[in-house]
């Protein structure tokens, strides 16, 4: 099974190169990577240039604009989401290709995340909130950052999901999609990925306050 990485920048020139040179000492590279310039403005597609990718503008602003336009691009059979501040270990690729291949009936699958700029560098956040969320929802979520799915299932939920970002967490939407028509969503505890907590270090109104209201909305568009 082939992979497609899918990678949406919008003035990520800090974070970029760590996660490219990550991708690139994977044991098991990609077959194709597509970073999604969503209209950057500082040097983040002068340095993924100087890296094997695939550059795809998305002029519309937005999370979800710029993803949906990778996933659309994609040319393989499973899609993975990476993160511009993320930086996998050296076997995050090569275990999701195990996933899938092992288990044929697998739709999408996601794993924990661990902060690797914030003081406690452990999964158990990640691990503790994913529990809470699949007892409210009812089903497994998703995680962007740590994300991976069929391309024939995305494209069977594409026209049905939120295209707001304001509204909902896409990677949550996305998920709640996918079951809605019988789709199989795998946790793997140990399918851990690495990603920096700046969200919750710069920005922590939005991380406690916005983010459980989004949840919220998600929640209440799957009843």
């Amino acid at each position: 099974m082939k992979i497609s990485l899918v990678i949406p920048v919008f003035n990520e020139e800090k974070y970029i190169k760590n996660c490219l040179e990550a991708v690139m000492n994977q044991l098991v590279k990609p077959d194709e990577i597509i970073v999604i310039d969503n209209n950057c403005q500082d040097n983040t597609i002068a340095i993924a240039k100087k890296f094997p990718v695939q550059i795809i503008k998305e002029e519309k602003k937005g999370l979800i604009a710029a993803r949906n336009k990778g996933y659309d691009s994609s040319k393989y059979d499973l899609i993975v989401r990476l993160d511009a501040d993320a930086i996998p270990k050296k076997d995050w690729i090569k275990k999701i290709g195990h996933i899938f291949s092992s288990n044929k009936n697998i739709d999408a699958v996601f794993g924990p995340l661990v902060f690797y700029d914030l003081p406690l560098k452990t999964p158990l956040y990640s691990k503790t909130f994913y529990a809470l969320i699949k007892l409210i929802l009812g089903h497994n979520l998703l995680i962007g950052p740590n994300t991976a799915f069929k391309k024939d299932i995305w494209m069977k939920v594409r026209n049905n999901t939120s295209k707001n970002d304001d509204l909902i967490h896409e990677d949550i939407d996305l998920a709640i999609h996918i079951n809605k028509i019988g789709g199989k969503i795998f946790y793997d505890p140990e399918l851990i990925n690495y990603v920096s907590g700046r969200r919750i270090r710069n920005n922590p109104y939005s991380f406690f306050i916005q983010y459980p209201v989004k949840l919220i909305r998600n929640i209440i568009s799957q009843r």
